[in-house]
């Protein structure tokens, strides 16, 4: 690779970097061929960009950023791969379906970054998978908000219902 291949790589890295509020670093180095096609074409139907990368370019793009990365320095040995994705549990989710499936220990999850936070090890890939996306918990405390308005406003029906029924039956009654 020439020296400006090599720039022009890291200022995308870079460029992603800065975009992006979640990724992934995995390795995937002992899938085979085949299998590694089948997790790049998961991955594209979820949304998730995997992109295969020197340890050396990334840590230059990471030094780039605006954003405290050095954690993650010490995850960049052996194979990397990046997998960039707008939701933070995407991955998770898909690498241990991708493990089930295909019934191997790879990817490895090295470490994620996730909403300002680092989170280092394979032994988080459970912690990750069930947490929830922004939007997720914004979902969330709008329905809780709404479920007492909705209380109301189903008793004051139920309530005009009986009154109703109340006052048909007396009419009813006096005729």
């Amino acid at each position: 690779m020439r020296k400006e291949e090599k720039k022009q790589l890291i200022e995308s890295l870079t460029q992603q970097l800065s975009e992006v509020d979640n990724f992934y670093l995995t390795d995937i180095s002992t899938l085979n061929a085949e299998d590694t096609s089948s997790l790049r074409r998961l991955c594209f139907k979820r949304g998730i960009k995997l992109q295969v990368v020197k340890n050396t370019l990334l840590r230059q793009a990471m030094e780039n950023v605006d954003k405290d990365l050095d954690e993650f320095y010490q995850a960049l040995k052996g194979n990397t791969s990046v997998m960039f994705t707008e939701t933070g549990n995407g991955p998770a989710k898909l690498i241990k379906e991708f493990r089930k499936k295909f019934k191997t220990d790879r990817p490895i999850l090295k470490a994620a970054y996730i909403e300002e936070m680092a989170y280092l090890g394979n032994d988080q890939l459970d912690f990750l998978e069930a947490i929830k996306s922004k939007d997720e918990l914004i979902a969330d405390v709008i329905a809780l908000l709404q479920s007492p308005a909705k209380n109301v406003i189903s008793a004051l029906q139920s309530g005009g219902n009986k009154l109703s029924g109340i006052l048909t039956t007396l009419s009813e009654k006096s005729e």
